[in-house]
């Protein structure tokens, strides 16, 4: 009886082992299934951008030049100083050369020399001419002596050939006179061309001397401030060296340069507002009067001037403004959550679920703005107003993942 109890029960054990090898256990995929993930979701919000950048910009002068002499020597006087306000024109320097003297009593010496060489000509052109005159009526005579002789010569033994041949030549020998005449006026008149010519050069060259001479002044070429003195009375001043620096500084150009992102709001005439240290709490503007039309290579920058009118001269050149510039976009700006945005080395993108499946939008940041407590920033890229995105991008959420959303903040 125990034996039989031992044999059913070993059979027992044998019939258990066989079914644990018959059936193998469960693998852990097996005993879950995949899961749908579940992301959070905004919108793409499209409005009008418009806000006001602090940009840093320069104070220069209107009109900003050097004084030189025009030709080299020492100054005998300055009537100007640092500070000094002058008016267009006002004489500023005087400079001393001696040798522009000796130059222009040597210049006008030698216009006399012509001057009397064309006295004489012309007296002896007179006398020539009146020699030319009593020569020509003497021809005239000897002429019709002559006609009167060769028609008498006509009638046989009337004139005898010698009669008619020596009256000939008187004529030629006239004739040769007038010519003479005629020949020596027209030297003479040659030479006091000349002359006259010689005399033009001699008052030229006096002329010459007094412009240089007029050169030994410095006057203002517009109205404005000394701002600079390099030189004082008994220096030798040439054309290298500067004696005075003139700025026009009640009228101001405040240079700006302004980044490429934000060229879209500029315009002639735009009023713009900004403040100095030198002035806390006190505002000042100027008008957008110059575009330069070209972006600095390096900065991706373009310069803009404004026309400051200054009369109190408060502002001065050289000040650091600090600019409110209005920076606009020409169309309505798409808007995300910053943490929409996804970075990697190679990619930013947001993720933009459609038909509750993912997918990865290329784009570009722009401003950044905080509106009701909200993290936005500006992004370019295939979007739309209104497209579903996700409201934290990640790398981790790989395009075309089948999800399932829910409204930011449920």
């Amino acid at each position: 009886m125990n034996d039989k109890r031992i044999t059913i029960l070993f059979l027992l054990i044998l019939l258990a082992s066989a079914c644990n090898k018959a059936t193998p256990p469960a693998s852990p995929a097996a005993a879950a299934a995949p899961q749908t993930p579940t992301i959070a979701v905004t919108n793409v919000i499209a409005q009008e951008l418009s806000r006001n950048l602090r940009l840093p910009g320069e104070l220069q002068p209107y009109q900003d030049v050097q004084l030189f002499p025009k030709v080299q020597g020492f100054i005998s006087w300055i009537g100007v100083d640092r500070g000094s306000e002058v008016k267009a024109g006002q004489v500023l320097v005087r400079l001393t050369a001696p040798e522009f003297a000796a130059q222009r009593g040597e210049a006008e010496a030698r216009t006399t020399i012509p001057a009397a060489q064309k006295l004489e000509a012309e007296s002896r052109i007179a006398s020539l001419r009146a020699q030319r005159l009593e020569a020509e009526a003497k021809l005239a005579a000897s002429t019709a002596t002559y006609n009167r002789l060769k028609a008498a010569s006509a009638t046989p033994g009337v004139i005898s050939g010698n009669e008619l041949e020596n009256a000939q030549r008187t004529v030629e020998a006239e004739q040769a006179r007038v010519k003479f005449y005629q020949e020596s006026e027209k030297s003479i008149t040659a030479q006091m061309n000349a002359l006259a010519e010689s005399e033009k050069a001699a008052q030229a060259s006096v002329k010459t001397v007094a412009v240089n001479q007029s050169y030994l002044q410095i006057a203002a070429p517009f109205a404005g401030t000394i701002t600079e003195r390099f030189l004082h009375p008994g220096a030798l001043g040439g054309t290298t060296q500067p004696v005075l620096r003139l700025q026009q500084i009640n009228r101001l150009r405040l240079v700006i340069a302004v980044p490429e992102a934000e060229l879209a709001g500029v315009h002639k005439g735009t009023r713009i507002e900004f403040t100095v240290p030198a002035f806390p709490g006190e505002t000042f503007a100027g008008a957008v009067a110059r575009i330069g039309n070209a972006l600095d290579a390096k900065t991706r920058t373009m310069p803009v001037e404004l026309d400051v009118n200054n009369p109190a001269k408060k502002l001065a050149p050289g000040m650091f403004p600090n600019v409110n510039w209005p920076s606009a976009r020409p169309r309505p700006s798409l808007l995300v959550p910053l943490s929409a945005v996804a970075t990697t080395t190679e990619r930013s993108f947001v993720i933009r679920i459609r038909n509750d499946v993912a997918e990865w939008v290329d784009v570009k940041r722009g401003a950044s703005i905080n509106k009701d407590g909200k993290d936005l920033v500006e992004v370019f890229g295939d979007l739309a107003d209104g497209d579903v995105i996700a409201v934290r991008g990640t790398d981790e959420l790989r395009a075309g993942t089948k999800v399932n959303v829910k409204a930011a903040g449920k």
